[in-house]
């Protein structure tokens, strides 16, 4: 095949797509390229199931480390494992943006495969692979409404300029890994030509006003990329397939809907509830098969699943009536406890409706910070949330083990919202984990997980800046009409067209994740949300504050003792000591634990504050700078016929030569000190090699007269020479 190519410039660098070099037996394959990143993606499709009644799709998102030339650290294994935790959040991003767009009838097997070759460490493959995902789609011949078009939107308040902060308000499109450190927000947002399909955001507390204004930007900055695809499709494109409409039977819709109307009304509130057990529509549809043998019961399921579906939606929009009988902008009524566990370090129970969060938090010595091997390079994670929903939360049996994709993606979204008002390690000086146990789900356990969290750290002691909330609105379409549902129950959020999450404080937005169902959200719609969003998280937070207003001002007892202490790099040595003798002793006598990184950071933990205290006195005198003039009393360590070496302070000795020890005449060291004797010193100088230099001498008055405690009186004899004697043999 022909290699064909288009290119554009996208934000500061080229981004291109090619087809034909590589994949040929896969149903389309494409190479993008942004700077020096590239990714390969493949879709393939198969023949439909007939054992499945939804749509088999799946992404996959393949980090290799040769990509940025690395050679996995593992000494036993050096094949690229399980995907990392990051892997599994972007291949969530390209699939929630990428699934809405096709056709609800369609049951053919699909999946997309995105291996990335080449990192360049400045862009973040992410957005290439959205985009690229995008190119494959768009021409092949599934049935699929694309193309989207992937962009991050960084926002940035300051700038630096020649050494120089100044002022600045722009957005940047596909900022890299280096102006991140520096953006207040971090925005992908997905869009059709039309509409916004998927958007992920963290964000540093920015107003609603600002986010809207970034996805605005973001549309326009698609318009290259969409100009790029259509190129690309005129080239290569195939003719799309078309996807068999599902039809039921429209005289089997009107008997069911007229037949179980009520039945099926009282339904939507009794589910809605969790008073069901999930089997009443198969009930329905058994007994009505069996008074009409002419149907199916698993097609009249299907119709009474629809008309089960179109119920919810028109009680909203022609009565403004929600499954649990709330108003639209109304939430669950919220209870709050506060250190429910009694020997964890914090822990909270946050309960809206049904939906209940159990959120623990655990305080460790930095050293415990997760290592991430990636293929950039190594970094770490001070900050680490994780998300469990077991079966029992929604009253089933199930598997029970490794985390699901989804719940690694809430526990990530719940931990991003947190980020911006976490202290930092200077002033509070843990790792921090923090897990939530979803005991009870109808809805939105996410944003409970992101409330539960705020409490949970806030009664670990963890000074947060702000409290953080999060709510999670829902809608519901008809032709142009639509409404805005806050606080949804599960029956709304899976008859319903999306699922918005917005986190945030009383200042601003911390996190955003928007799914659809429906072919996109136009701006009005997301203005919209954003302010209703606002409002609810604001109740919400009242009712957190009620619960505790400030994080506690002592940590658990139950909890490690943290302090840390800045030494300078050239002393690292002196409190590592010659083979590690030094630390093992302060450790020992302490009872602490010390770790001692390459920029002369040690932090110091234990079990209370006494030996952490002692021991963080100890590193201080270790590395202290000594003065010449400066007076000690120490102790006598060693002794030799010149001088003794008097330890003046942990781990430091200096030497008092024998003319220094006292006015008069001193032949032995040992005619004046012993060892473990303590004495009065001072500094004389400090040599070039780092010596000290003491005397015992001071203020011009000897210290202590000469020892007389020996077994014998020591007196000064004198010797004649004896005679010369001539050997016998």
């Amino acid at each position: 095949m022909e290699i064909q190519s288009v290119s554009a410039q996208v934000g500061t660098h080229t981004l291109s797509f090619e087809v034909g070099r590589f994949a040929q037996q896969a149903t389309s394959a494409v190479v993008g390229r942004y700077g020096d990143t590239m990714v390969l993606v493949t879709v393939v499709e198969s023949a439909p199931r007939a054992d499945l009644d939804y749509f088999p799709l799946s992404v996959e998102y393949m980090e290799k480390l040769y990509a940025g030339g690395r050679i996995k650290g593992s000494r036993w294994v050096k094949r690229e494992g399980r995907p990392s935790d990051d892997a599994i959040l972007k291949a969530r991003v390209i699939d929630r943006s990428i699934r809405p767009l096709f056709p609800k009838s369609y049951k053919n097997e699909v999946q997309v495969v995105v291996t990335v070759l080449s990192v360049d460490g400045e862009n973040d493959p992410d957005m290439v692979a959205l985009n690229t995902v995008s190119a494959a789609l768009s021409i092949s011949p599934l049935p699929w409404k694309g193309p989207v078009a992937g962009m991050r939107v960084g926002f940035m308040q300051q700038e630096q300029k020649d050494g120089e902060t100044k002022p600045a308000t722009s957005f940047v499109t596909n900022p890299t890994f280096a102006e991140l450190e520096f953006s207040e927000l971090d925005l992908i947002v997905s869009q059709t030509k039309q509409r916004v399909v998927m958007l992920e955001a963290g964000a540093n507390q920015i107003g609603e006003d600002t986010f809207l204004s970034a996805v605005e930007y973001a549309k326009k900055e698609a318009q290259t990329v969409f100009g790029m695809i259509d190129e690309l499709m005129k080239k290569v494109g195939k003719t799309k397939n078309e996807a068999a409409e599902e039809e039921i039977d429209k005289t089997l819709l009107a008997q069911v809907e007229k037949e179980y109307k009520k039945e099926l009304e009282a339904l939507v509130f009794q589910l809605a509830a969790k008073e069901g057990q999930g089997e009443d529509l198969p009930i329905l549809a058994k007994n009505f098969a069996e008074k009409n043998p002419d149907y199916e019961e698993k097609t009249v399921l299907k119709a009474l699943d629809k008309i089960f579906k179109k119920t919810v939606r028109r009680l909203v929009m022609e009565k403004d009536m929600r499954a649990d009988h709330r108003k639209l902008n109304e939430i669950r009524p919220i209870s709050i406890e506060i250190g429910v566990l009694p020997r964890t370090h914090g822990s909270a129970v946050f309960t809206r409706g049904q939906t209940q969060a159990l959120t623990v938090t655990t305080l460790g010595i930095p050293s415990l910070e997760q290592y991430v091997e990636k293929m950039e390079g190594e970094e770490t994670k001070r900050y680490m949330h994780h998300y469990f929903m077991p079966p029992y939360s929604v009253g089933e049996t199930g598997r029970i083990g490794s985390p699901s994709r989804r719940e690694i993606g809430h526990g990530a979204l719940a931990e991003r919202a947190l980020i911006p008002v976490l202290p930092s390690d200077e002033d509070f000086p843990y790792a921090i984990r923090v897990v939530s146990e979803i005991t009870s789900s109808n809805g939105s356990t996410s944003m409970a997980s992101t409330c539960g969290s705020t409490l949970s750290l806030m009664d670990a002691g963890v000074p947060i800046s702000e409290p953080v909330a999060g709510i999670a609105m829902g809608l519901m379409t008809e032709g142009e009409n639509y409404k805005i549902l806050t606080d949804i129950v599960g029956i709304e959020d899976f008859g319903g067209d999306m699922d918005f999450k917005v986190a945030g404080t009383k200042n601003g937005i911390t996190a955003v994740q928007l799914d659809v169902k429906i072919e996109g959200l136009t701006l009005p719609m997301i203005k919209e949300t954003l302010e209703r969003g606002k409002e609810a998280r604001l109740f919400i937070l009242e009712k957190m504050l009620a619960a505790i207003s400030v994080p506690r001002t002592t940590i658990s007892r139950f909890a490690p003792k943290v302090k840390m202490v800045q030494v300078p790099v050239d002393k690292i040595g002196e409190v590592i000591g010659p083979g590690g003798r030094v630390i093992r002793q302060i450790m020992a006598e302490t009872s602490t634990q010390l770790d001692v990184s390459d920029d002369g950071i040690v932090s110091i933990s234990g079990v209370d504050h006494e030996s952490v205290d002692k021991a963080v006195a100890w590193v201080e005198m270790l590395t202290r700078e000594i003065k010449a003039g400066e007076e000690f009393e120490g102790e006598v360590k060693r002794i030799l016929n010149f001088g003794a070496f008097v330890q003046i302070l942990p781990g430091r000795e200096g030497m008092v030569h024998v003319s220094q020890m006292s006015q008069g005449f001193v032949k032995n060291a040992t005619d004046v000190v012993a060892i473990g004797q303590k004495v009065k010193v001072k500094v004389l100088e400090i040599d070039q090699q780092g010596r000290i230099n003491l005397t015992m001498i001071l203020d011009g008055v000897k210290q202590s007269p000469p020892r007389n405690d020996r077994p014998f009186e020591h007196r000064e004899r004198s010797f004649s020479r004896p005679p010369f004697r001539k050997p016998r043999f």
